[in-house]
Order: structure tokens, then sequence, then C-alpha cells
């Protein structure tokens, strides 16, 4: 049978579905316990429709009990239930059993006490700043050891590094000074803490420190005097922080629970 020359023969590639560049995620801290507080700061950050959030620590007070858990995290239930949830272990998570609750509530990368995402352009580092790590938390440790690592080994326009414990707050007694790592010089370009239920930005051998513990537990007072790095602090009310990432710029707002925009910063890639 002779052949139609005016036939097209049909070729089907597979669909490739680039990866976004632009990513926006929330960050949450200090935000257990399922309080109105974290439901108010829940309910602004659905609003903002984020492609995920994470958190900064304390996911479940008091003592991080199984009991307590269900209610503690039911503000998120729509984003841990679609894997857009990335919390990390803050102090009142340990305290029962060394955190098993946690470990059997959420899958999480690594060993999942600290671990690395890659979102767009921003590569996440979760760490755990909890005394109680077995790989230790000051800068020589083999938890620090990894994240140096990994940071010389990152390809992406963003270092983000969060943990829970901060060594840089206008809160003297919230202060933990082992966690001062040169997190500049092993090529974070932003570090993200909670644990002092404030709000904080403060400029650190030349890079940007985040508190943010307002995620909707209770609020903190403040030194009298602020830090020395210390560009922005506030504690007037609960809320989160609202992040874009791109290729070429991060843009930042903290955002309290009432809409009020507290600070709003951007950093720049040349």
């Amino acid at each position: 049978m002779p052949t139609n020359p005016s036939a097209t023969a049909l070729i089907v590639s597979p669909t490739v579905i680039p990866t976004p560049l632009s990513v926006r995620f929330a960050v949450i801290g200090d935000y257990g316990g399922g309080g109105a507080g974290a439901w108010d700061v829940a309910s602004l950050v659905a609003s903002w429709e984020p492609d995920f959030v994470i958190t900064l620590g304390d996911n479940n007070y008091p003592s991080g009990s199984a009991e307590t858990l269900p209610q503690s995290i039911a503000p998120y239930a729509e984003f841990i239930d679609s894997g857009r949830f990335f919390p990390i272990l803050g102090n009142h998570d340990v305290d029962t059993e060394l955190g098993q609750p946690y470990f059997d509530t959420f899958d999480l990368p690594g060993n999942e006490r600290y671990y690395d995402f890659v979102r767009g352009e921003v590569h996440f580092f979760a760490l755990n700043s909890d005394w109680r790590e077995p790989d230790g938390i000051n800068a020589y440790s083999d938890q620090a050891n990894w994240l140096r690592e990994q940071l010389a080994n990152s390809t992406t326009a963003w270092q983000v590094v969060y943990l829970h414990a901060t060594p840089l707050v206008s809160r003297e007694q919230s202060r933990v000074p082992a966690l001062d790592w040169p997190f500049a010089e092993w090529g974070a370009d932003i570090v993200m803490t909670g644990h002092a239920h404030i709000y904080e930005r403060l400029a650190h051998n030349e890079i940007t420190y985040i508190v943010n513990g307002l995620g909707g537990h209770s609020i903190y007072d403040m030194d009298d005097e602020a830090h020395p790095d210390s560009q922005v602090r506030f504690n007037g009310d609960f809320g989160a922080l609202l992040v874009e990432g791109m290729p070429t710029m991060m843009k930042l707002q903290f955002v309290t629970r009432s809409g009020i925009v507290v600070d709003a910063f951007e950093l720049h890639r040349n």
C-alpha cells in the first residue's frame, strides 16, 4: 500500500516542568500550643499562599509530649499534610523522650535532627541548636562540620541557615554564645533563629540575622539597651516572616497578625 506523502508523523515529547526560580515561603517561630495567637498567625500565613513553611523551633509546648503535639501543630495541618512544612527542633520539643513524638510525626530529610533541602534558587540548612544534640552544637562539632561542608558545596543563589536558639538578640538571657558560628565565612547569606519571643533583625559579620519567636505562644520583654548589632526590634504582637527568594534578590517582611508590616528589607546578589 503506498504511503501518503502528505502525512506528517506526530512525535510526542515528554513534558518538562522547569524548576521555578522564585519561591515564596513563610517563617514562624515558637508557635506551639495551639492558642489563639498561633491560629491568628496561621491564618495570616495561609492568606499569603506560600509554597511552604519553615519553623524556628518549639513546635510543641510545654514539653514536646505526644499528647499535646496534635493541638500544637493543628494550625498548620494543611501544610503538614501536603509535605510543605519543614520544622526544626526547639528545646521544648526535646523535653519528652529526646523529641521522639516529633520524629514520629514529621518525615524529614537526613537524620531529621538537622538536614538540608533546596527549593528554587534557595538552599536551606536546618540545624538542631539544643544542647542534647548528639553531634554537638559548637563551631567544632560534627554538626557544624556537616554544615560547613554542605555550604561549601551549595550551588544555589541563596543559602539560608535556620535554627532555634540564637547567639544574637536584645535579650541577654536568651542568648546561646556557643552558636555564634562563622556562618558568613562558611557561605551563609542569612541566619534565622527563634527562642526569644520577639522579632529582631541584626547585622553581624556582614550578613543578616533574624530572630522570630512571635509565632503565637507568648511574648517576651527585651533588654532596655539594644544589642550592638540590632537594626530593628519589636515585641508588640504576634506575626510571621514572608520571604520571596529570586535569583538576584531576596525580599523579606515581618508582618503582624493584624497585617502591620513591622520590617521590610531586601538582600541583593550581584
